[in-house]
């Protein structure tokens, strides 16, 4: 038995994939267009989007919040997830891409259940802290701009209640903080999170290695 995280190879990922993934024929679509934009990095794997259902559903969330909206795969996964009386805030600043999700979430029939934010992140964050909305939310999801995660983290600590789990995405940015020689502004940003996560005693988390790298963080 390794100690080590397992190697995913090509093989083993379809493996897992054809054993575990049991995705909504409209989430596949959604994810299978993004796939054709230049900028399909961006969008979160389709084991991810599984993963964040279960621990929507085991936590029994009823709101939530995401910071990085891109086509709204990850979007439509929670809200699927979410009861019916649920709500998900989106939030995004860029509304080209976002009408594509939105398209998705009413094909969905989810579009009661997000509403979406447009501007920056951070007014938006702010914005539900001034009007009271500390401690009120059960779930976050961050997947935005690397050099603003602590920004976010921050803010989405007080948004979220005890007991509540923010979970961040690119933990692991491709393997670059590993790296010794990679220096530029999104790898030192994520290294600069994973130190100062590891070290904030208000959260107990765990680094989970799927896809790029998921941080689960729970607020105690």
């Amino acid at each position: 038995m390794t100690r080590k995280s397992l190697n995913v190879t090509d093989a083993v990922y379809d493996y897992l994939l054809s054993v575990s993934l049991k995705e909504p024929e409209i989430l596949r679509q959604c994810r299978e267009e993004t796939a054709r934009l230049p900028l399909a990095r961006m969008q979160i794997a389709p084991e991810q989007g599984q993963f964040f259902q279960f621990l929507i559903q085991s936590l029994q969330v009823k709101t939530a919040i995401e910071v990085g909206v891109f086509t709204g795969y990850s979007s439509l996964a929670i809200a699927l997830a979410l009861p019916a009386d649920g709500t998900l805030i989106a939030c995004d600043h860029d509304p080209e891409v976002t009408r594509l999700a939105q398209q998705y979430w009413e094909a969905a029939g989810v579009s009661d259940r997000i509403e979406l934010r447009l501007g920056p992140a951070l007014q938006t964050l702010d914005d539900l802290l001034a009007k009271g909305q500390t401690e009120q939310f059960d779930f976050a999801f961050i997947d935005a701009d690397k050099p603003e995660y602590i920004d976010y983290y921050e803010r989405l600590l007080r948004l979220v209640r005890r007991g509540g789990v923010i979970a961040i995405d690119n933990v692991l940015w491709y393997g670059q903080p590993a790296d010794p020689g990679c220096h530029d502004q999104d790898t030192e940003a994520i290294r600069r999170f994973n130190t100062y996560l590891f070290k904030d005693s208000r959260v107990r988390t765990s680094l989970i290695p799927m896809a790029d790298g998921i941080t689960l963080a729970l607020k105690k």
